[in-house]
């Protein structure tokens, strides 16, 4: 699963990756809020949401690596 998903990020532009990370720092903040007020429906999400973030970042650093070799 994980392979497909860097897959998919890897073929979105730096925009998009922006555009993802911010949604996913909203929903991140979203399920801290009602993890905190026992109202967390999806514990798991909570997992997934951290590594996907995780993931974005560390493409974006590899982008930017990449661009100040070249």
């Amino acid at each position: 699963m994980a392979i497909d998903q860097v897959a998919d990020l890897r073929a979105r532009s730096d925009d998009q990756l922006a555009e993802q990370l911010t949604e996913l720092k909203r929903e991140q903040f979203n399920l801290r809020f009602q993890a905190a007020t026992n109202q967390l429906e999806a514990p798991s999400r909570v997992r997934e949401v951290r590594r996907t973030i995780a993931r974005i970042k560390t493409l974006q650093q590899e982008r930017t690596r990449s661009t100040a070799q070249a």
